[in-house]
């Protein structure tokens, strides 16, 4: 948000708001994920950790994926993993 700020998206309120936001949130951290299974993903579709993660993370739970990242995308697809859009 601050780099949002210094180009000039964003001014300081809009950012507090935002930040207000996202505290209220229904947040829950998983810790399910089996390292392996996310690092073979990423390997296998040349993805970013954190990547591999959201499309694990889909997979485990049988969500449909939202993403506008082509890579991750087409991972998606190759999984049989459904695209939101």
């Amino acid at each position: 948000m601050i780099v949002n700020e210094r180009r000039g998206r964003l001014d300081s309120a809009k950012t507090a708001r935002a930040l207000r936001l996202l505290r209220e949130l229904p947040v829950t951290v998983e810790t399910d994920v089996e390292e392996d299974d996310l690092i073979q993903l990423a390997r296998r579709h040349r993805l970013t950790v954190y990547n591999a993660a959201y499309l694990e993370l889909a997979l485990r739970k049988g969500h449909p994926l939202a993403t506008l990242d082509m890579a991750l995308a087409a991972a998606a697809r190759a999984e049989t993993v459904q695209l939101v859009g």
